[in-house]
């Protein structure tokens, strides 16, 4: 009878652990450079459809309410009546920030007749495309 030799699990050597931290690292880090330029993306549209969403409700509230728009004003309370008062909004706080979570500039454009939103931020990431 022949016997059987026993087989053992040749350990991992020190070389073998370092490639694959290596390249879980390279996986890594590109994954994480993607997620910036997604994260940037993220950021320019939600602070696009938070500033359509302000100007809309704004207007929509001024028409349904006869309120003068050139009354409203970023910094004073009113507008946050405007808004509370209109049903249409979950999360104002959230929906008066942008991207970057800074608050929005709203002024009152008379030769238009329609509100302008602005983001101190907005601008100059767009520039960086």
């Amino acid at each position: 009878m022949m016997k059987k030799k026993k087989r053992t699990k040749r350990p991992m050597t020190l070389l073998e652990i370092m490639v694959v931290i290596f390249i879980i690292g390279i996986i890594g880090s590109v994954i994480g450079y993607n997620m910036r330029g997604s994260m940037a993306k993220g950021k320019r549209f939600k602070t696009e459809r938070a500033a359509e969403k302000l100007q809309e409700i704004l207007m929509l509230e001024c028409d349904l309410k006869n309120v003068d728009p050139s009354s409203i004003t970023w910094n004073s309370n009113k507008i946050k009546e405007v808004l509370e008062d209109s049903g249409m909004v979950k999360d104002l706080d959230g929906l008066m920030k942008d991207g970057w979570g800074e608050s929005f500039e709203v002024s009152y454009i008379q030769s238009e007749e329609a509100f302008e939103v602005k983001s101190s931020h907005y601008p100059e990431q767009t520039k960086k495309k």
